[in-house]
């Protein structure tokens, strides 16, 4: 048990972190920040702009520096990219300051989710699903190794979200009060 006013939403892209964060933090009465639209608020530039000009490690250190930002905050949920866990300090944060919710998603499922989406740099290229399982196979371990919680993959938000209320409200011990919004 990880008591922490803070939720934050870990796992890979198309996992729907940002439709369920959402969600959840008008559920518990939180604040919602999607770690990839700060950075495009703090930047002016679309996150595969940010990618074409300073490359992934650029994008990298300005993830890691909002990620550093608003996890120091109280009463947030923070739905991180799906590659925010790359950086070991980044893990270390997540871990230390707020209750981490692991979003399972099937390469199937990301497929699908994904099938429009020409946005995602790391998703460039022919052949998406290869790409997708390199990723789950680097970034599993890391996810797990972080995440207080696990939420099986669901076919929808709306099972992602209720899923997700089942298991908060039976695991996570908010250090304050639940303030439950109807």
């Amino acid at each position: 048990m990880n008591p922490s006013r803070n939720l934050f939403l870990i796992g890979p892209t198309g996992a729907g972190k940002t439709s369920l964060g959402r969600r959840l933090a008008a559920h518990y009465g939180l604040s919602f920040i999607d770690l990839d639209r700060a950075i495009e608020e703090h930047t002016g530039a679309d996150v595969a702009t940010v990618f074409e000009i300073e490359g992934e490690a650029g994008f990298r250190q300005r993830e890691s520096a909002l990620l550093t930002e608003y996890a120091a905050g109280n009463e947030v949920l923070l739905a991180t990219g799906a590659g925010a866990v790359l950086a070991p300090a980044n893990r270390a944060t997540l871990a230390a300051r707020g209750y981490v919710l692991w979003v399972q998603a099937g390469i199937d499922q990301q497929l699908a989710r994904l099938a429009h989406d020409n946005q995602r740099p790391l998703l460039a290229g022919a052949d998406r699903h290869a790409r997708l399982t390199a990723m789950a196979a680097a970034r599993d371990p890391l996810y797990r190794g972080i995440a207080d919680l696990i939420l099986p993959a669901a076919h929808g938000v709306s099972a992602s979200f209720t899923h997700a209320i089942v298991l908060l409200d039976r695991h996570w011990r908010r250090s304050t009060p639940l303030r439950v919004v109807p």
